[in-house]
C-alpha cells in the first residue's frame, strides 16, 4: 500500500448521552468519501479511541469497513497501554479486512526506543498489513529514535510514519536517513515543510470538516509542484491550526468543525467539554475565511 493523499482521522460522533451515533459515523465517512480525501483513519485519537471500550472499537472498525465498501483504503488504530490490547485491536482489523494499520507508543509507561520496536514488531506480527507508525511525543512523553526505527525495519510491513514531533530537525533525518519509510505529515503547521522534504501524504484531523483546503495544499505541492501557490494556500491555513491547537480543545473543535458542515457529531466523551458560544463563534470565522481565501487561490490557478 502506498500512503499518499490526504488521510482523515474520522471523528467519532456522540448522541447527548454520549453513546456512539452510528448513523452519523457512516454520514462522516460518506461526506468525507464525496470530498475526494484519499484515504480513512479509523480509531485514531480525533476518534477519542482513548475514552472508548474495546467492545466499542472493534464494532467501529466493522461499521467502518462497511460503509467504506472498499472505496477508499482503511487505516485503524492499534493504539493501547498494553501491548496485548493493541496486539488484539490488529487482531480485529485484519479480521474486518482493514487496508493498514497506525501503530503508536504506548502512552503512560515511558518505554525506550528498543521496547517500542518490540511492541511495534508483535503487532506487526499478530496482524502482517501494512504499518504506519505513528510518533507523538506531545502526548507520549517519548520519540521514536533511530533505535525504534533500526530496529522495525528488519520487518518490510513498516511502510511510512505519521510524525507529530513538530521537531524540524526530525523530518530532515527522516526524509535523509530513513528514505524507503514514507513521511506522512502529523504536524499541520508544518505540511509545506514536510512537502518539500518529499512526503506525499498529510493525516490531518481538519479535514473532516475542511478537505478543500487540505486537499488544494496537497495538490499543489504534491501534484503540480507549485510551491508558490502552496505558500499561499498555507499562509491562508494558519490561523486555522493555530485555532485548533489553542486552549488543549483540538478534539472538541473538530467536531464543531464537522457540525458546520452539517453533520452534528455531539459532544465529546467526559472529561473534555464542549466549546462554548465565543469559541464556536471564533472557529466558524476562521474557516469561513480559510475557504474563501483557498477557493480564490485555486481560482486564480485555474484561470492562468
Amino acid at each position: 500500500m502506498r500512503f499518499e493523499g490526504i488521510f482523515t482521522p474520522v471523528v467519532t460522533p456522540h448522541r447527548t448521552d454520549h453513546s456512539i451515533d452510528n448513523d452519523r459515523f457512516a454520514e462522516v465517512i460518506d461526506f468525507l468519501i464525496a470530498s475526494g480525501v484519499h484515504g480513512l483513519v479509523i480509531a485514531g485519537t480525533t476518534g477519542e479511541y482513548y475514552a472508548q471500550t474495546m467492545e466499542e472499537r472493534i464494532a467501529l472498525m466493522g461499521k467502518a469497513k462497511d460503509v467504506i465498501a472498499g472505496r477508499l483504503p482503511m487505516i485503524v488504530g492499534t493504539g493501547a497501554i498494553r501491548t496485548e490490547d493493541s496486539i488484539r485491536y490488529a487482531e480485529e482489523a485484519k479480521t474486518v479486512g482493514a487496508d493498514a494499520i497506525l501503530v503508536t507508543t504506548p502512552p503512560y509507561a515511558y518505554p525506550t526506543g528498543r521496547e517500542i520496536a518490540l511492541h511495534a514488531l508483535a503487532i506487526d506480527r499478530a496482524a502482517n498489513l501494512p504499518v504506519m507508525l505513528y510518533n507523538y511525543p506531545g502526548r507520549m512523553s517519548v520519540d521514536m529514535d533511530e533505535d525504534t526505527l533500526d530496529r522495525v525495519g528488519r520487518s518490510p510491513n513498516f511502510r511510512a510514519i505519521k510524525e507529530s514531533s513538530g521537531d524540524i530537525n526530525r523530518l530532515h533525518m527522516l526524509a535523509r536517513d530513513y528514505p524507503h519509510i514514507q513521511l506522512s505529515c502529523g504536524m499541520d503547521d508544518q505540511a509545506l515543510e514536510f512537502f518539500a522534504w518529499g512526503a506525499r501524504s498529510w493525516t490531518c484531523a481538519g479535514s473532516n470538516f475542511a478537505p478543500e483546503a487540505h486537499i488544494a495544499l496537497y495538490e499543489a505541492c504534491v501534484l503540480e509542484k507549485d510551491f508558490d501557490q502552496g505558500r499561499r494556500i498555507m499562509s491562508a491555513m494558519l490561523p486555522l491550526m493555530r485555532t485548533l491547537e489553542q486552549g488543549g480543545k483540538f478534539v472538541q473543535c473538530i467536531k464543531h468543525g464537522t457540525g458546520l458542515r452539517g453533520i452534528d457529531c455531539g459532544p465529546p466523551r467526559r472529561p473534555l467539554q464542549p466549546l462554548n458560544k465565543d469559541e464556536k463563534r471564533e472557529l466558524g470565522e476562521v474557516i469561513r475565511t480559510m475557504n474563501k481565501t483557498v477557493d480564490a487561490i485555486r481560482a486564480t490557478r485555474k484561470e492562468g
